[in-house]
C-alpha cells in the first residue's frame, strides 16, 4: 500500500497517537519510534532495539502504523511532521527519506557518522538514501530482499519435489502441488505484495540486465518489449496456483499458510523469514529457501530505515543513542537474526545466522562486487513513490483481470510511468 492507499488510508489524528506539542524534560530519556513492524517476527525484531536503549536508561514510546507496505505509516508521518511534531525517529523506505532530507526536515548526524565510520561498511547503493549533500539523516537497518521463494519442507519433501533453478521448472513444481490437493502458492492479494512478485518475475524473465534497463534507467524500448510483455505472460500464469480467497490478505498471513502446510510456497521478501523465525521453525529443517528461479547471483534489496527529524534540542540526546544502537555491530546481528534480514552492515560476522541467512549474507556481498546489487521497483528503491505506485496499479489491475491482455499491460506500464514521471 504506497501513494494511492495513503492518502486513501486517511492521517491518523496526533493526538490519537499521544503527542504533545511541545518537549519536556521527561522526553529527554524517552525514543519515540513510528513504524509499521506490527507482525510476530517483525515486532520480536524491534525489541531488540528496545531492550538495547534500555540498558542505557532510555524507554520507548512505540507507534505503530498497521500495513505492511508502510503506506499508512508515511501518511501518519506525513501529518506529524505538518504539525511540527516528528517523532524522534520514523522506519522509512529510502525515497520516502530523500524528500524530507531535502526539505530540510531531517537531523544532520553526520557527526557520529563519521565517528564510527559508516561509510566504509554500509553499501555505496544505500548511502544514496541515507545522505543528501554529504549529510547523513538516516540510517539503515537492514538489507532486505525481495527474489526470494519460502517452501514448507515436508510437503515439498511430500510431493518429491526439488529446487526449481527456471521459471518453467517452477511451474513444474506448483504443477505437482496442485495435483497433490495442496494450495501451490500463498498470494496476499495486495498491490505491493502482487508488484513484489512480478520484481521477481521481470528479473527471471529478462535477466538482471534487462531488470536495470527497464526500471533503473526506465527505458521505454525495455518497457515496452516482448520480454516485458513475456513477464506479463508468466505473472498471469501464476493465477492458477493461488486460492479463490487470497484478495486482500496480508502478507504474513500468506506466510503461515506456508509454515502450517496449507499452502507450499511463497515468493516474498526475506521478512518473511522472520515470522518462520517467530514460529520456532528452522531453516533447512523446517523450511527451505530458494532464490527466485532464475535469478540466483542477483540481489533486488529494499531496506528499512530510521529517518531522524529536526527535534528540540533536549530530545537530541535520544536520537543520538538510537542511531548509535541501531548501528552497533551486535544489535545490527541479533536484530536481523530475528528479522530475517540481513545487516546493513558489510562487516558484521554470519556465524549467528542460519543456512537462510548465511546465503542472504553471502548473495549481498558477491551482488554488491559485480553490479547485481539492484534496488527493488516494488519497494522504492528503484525509482520514486509516484512511478512505484503507477507500476503497481499495472501489475494488480492485470492480475486480477481488470486489464485483459499483456500486450494492453505493457502499453498501460509505459503509459503509466511517463505520467507519473
Amino acid at each position: 500500500m504506497k501513494l494511492r492507499a495513503m492518502l486513501m488510508a486517511g492521517a491518523m489524528s496526533i493526538g490519537a497517537l499521544g503527542f504533545s506539542g511541545g518537549a519536556s524534560a521527561a522526553d529527554v530519556k524517552e525514543v519515540q519510534m513510528l513504524h509499521w513492524w506490527t507482525s510476530g517476527g517483525e515486532a520480536a525484531a524491534l525489541s531488540v532495539i528496545k531492550q538495547a536503549l534500555a540498558k542505557q536508561g532510555y524507554g520507548w514510546k512505540d507507534v505503530p502504523v498497521a500495513g505492511g507496505g508502510g503506506g499508512a505509516a508515511m501518511t501518519t508521518l506525513k501529518a506529524m511532521v505538518a504539525a511540527g511534531n516528528p517523532p524522534t525517529a520514523s522506519q522509512i523506505l529510502g525515497y520516502y527519506a530523500l524528500d524530507y532530507a531535502n526539505a530540510g526536515k531531517l537531523a544532520d548526524i553526520t557527526p557520529l557518522a563519521t565517528k564510527e565510520g559508516w561509510a566504509k561498511v554500509i553499501p555505496t547503493a544505500l548511502q544514496k538514501f541515507t545522505t543528501v549533500d554529504g549529510k547523513w539523516g538516516a540510517v539503515p537497518v537492514n538489507i532486505h530482499s525481495v527474489n526470494w521463494i519460502w517452501v514448507n519442507k515436508a510437503l515439498m519433501e511430500k510431493i518429491g519435489g526439488t529446487e526449481p533453478k527456471t521459471f518453467d521448472e517452477f511451474i513444474a513444481l506448483l504443477d505437482k502441488a496442485k495435483k497433490a490437493g495442496i494450495i501451490p502458492l500463498a498470494l496476499g492479494g495486495q498491490p505491493w505484495q502482487e508488484a513484489t512478485m512480478f520484481d521477481s518475475i521481470v528479473a527471471s524473465t529478462g535477466g538482471i540486465d534487462f531488470y536495470k534497463k527497464a526500471f533503473i534507467d526506465l527505458d521505454e524500448n525495455a518497457l515496452k518489449s516482448a520480454t516485458m510483455k513475456k513477464a506479463f505472460d508468466n505473472l498471469a500464469k501464476l493465477r492458477a496456483y493461488v486460492d479463490p480467497n487470497y484478495a486482500g490478505r496480508d502478507w504474513n498471513l500468506a506466510t503461515a499458510m506456508v509454515i502450517k502446510g496449507d499452502a507450499l510456497l511463497q515468493v516474498m521478501g526475506d521478512w518473511a523469514k522472520g515470522e518462520f523465525v517467530n514460529a520456532h521453525q528452522q531453516a533447512g529443517k523446517d523450511y527451505l529457501c530458494y532464490r527466485f528461479p532464475g535469478t540466483d547471483g542477483s540481489v533486488l534489496y529494499n531496506t528499512d530505515m530510521f529517518a531522524f527529524f529536526q527535534v528540540s534540542a533536549d530530545r537530541k540526546a535520544a536520537q543520538t543513542a538510537l542511531a548509535e544502537t541501531t548501528m552497533s555491530p551486535q544489535v545490527q546481528i541479533d536484530f536481523n537474526v530475528i528479522k530475517g534480514s540481513a545487516p546493513a552492515r558489510m562487516d558484521v560476522s554470519d556465524a549467528k545466522f542460519d543456512v537462510c541467512g548465511k546465503k542472504a549474507i553471502a548473495d549481498i556481498k558477491a551482488a554488491n562486487a559485480k553490479g547485481t546489487f539492484v534496488g527493488s521497483m516494488a519497494q522504492n528503491y528503484a525509482q520514486p513513490p509516484a512511478i512505484a505506485t503507477a507500476y503497481y496499479d499495472v501489475v494488480t489491475k492485470f492480475l486480477h483481470g481488470e486489464i485483459k491482455t499483456s500486450d494492453e499491460a505493457v502499453k498501460q506500464l509505459v503509459a503509466s510511468i511517463n505520467s507519473a514521471k
